[in-house]
């Protein structure tokens, strides 16, 4: 069973689909701030940097944050989906009529549908001097809201029913297979999106452009929709998200 998979995953549309995985990270390690550009920041201020931002209220300034949450998008939330895509690829192995691509296209449509309102969200929020231009949350109250948010949303009936999808991906295909793979992939992502928002805009707390923080959110979410680990791993992340949001109100840190 192993070395099957391990001979489908050398199929181009695995190796292709990999590849744009590991383009996306390349691109964003490209992107990131660095700590000593975040420093001087601090010290000269966020005017004199500005030429470095991509937050900008103009048409450009969304296209490119439009673009670097894409990126982010495929870089943390395609690895979260490869037990699915995979569900997908044996049922053809099992002779189903099957478009992988299809199914793959859905489920980026969807997030790009994300990131576009997550680039408009960051975009109000650094207007309203919530955010510093490189996308770190500079108010306590919002990074204790959105800790708080996220932490009960773990405990939500709506994060449950979209992670019991995630976690039985064949039970989901047999359910909407006569809807084609393109649809299926649009609600692939819509089910994708409904774990993994609040987690995703953890980002306006850990930085927008935090390598650190996409690490760690790509693993914890990619771990939650494993059928076993992650029935342990949400309420735990939940609690601890509630704490942490509560500390970060209560100290005002």
């Amino acid at each position: 069973m192993i070395s099957s998979r391990i001979r489908a995953f050398a199929l181009p549309h695995w190796i292709f689909l990999f590849g744009v995985i590991l383009v996306a990270w390349a691109m964003l390690y490209a992107m990131a701030v660095s700590t000593e550009l975040r420093e001087a920041g601090r010290i000269y201020g966020a005017d004199l940097l500005a030429q470095f931002c991509m937050v900008s209220p103009d048409a450009a300034g969304f296209a490119r944050l439009l673009a670097m949450w894409a990126l982010m998008s495929a870089a943390m939330m395609a690895p979260t989906a490869l037990p699915a895509f995979a569900t997908y690829d044996d049922l053809s192995q099992a002779g189903a009529e099957t478009r992988f691509w299809a199914l793959v296209g859905g489920y980026i449509t969807v997030w790009l549908g994300f990131s576009a309102l997550a680039a408009g969200t960051q975009i109000a929020f650094f207007q309203a001097g919530l955010l510093s231009p490189f996308g770190d949350s500079l108010s306590w109250v919002l990074s204790g809201t959105l800790l708080l948010g996220a932490g009960a949303y773990q405990f939500s009936a709506l994060k449950a029913a979209c992670l019991a999808k995630c976690r039985h991906p064949l039970t989901f295909f047999m359910a909407h297979w006569d809807e084609g793979p393109w649809r299926n992939g649009l609600r692939l992502g819509a089910v994708c999106v409904g774990c993994c928002w609040a987690l995703m805009l953890l980002a306006f707390v850990g930085g927008v452009m935090n390598l650190a923080f996409m690490g760690l959110a790509t693993l914890l979410m990619a771990v939650e929709k494993l059928p076993s680990p992650g029935r342990w791993l949400t309420p735990v992340l939940g609690v601890g998200l509630l704490a942490a949001g509560a500390l970060t109100l209560f100290a005002g840190i």
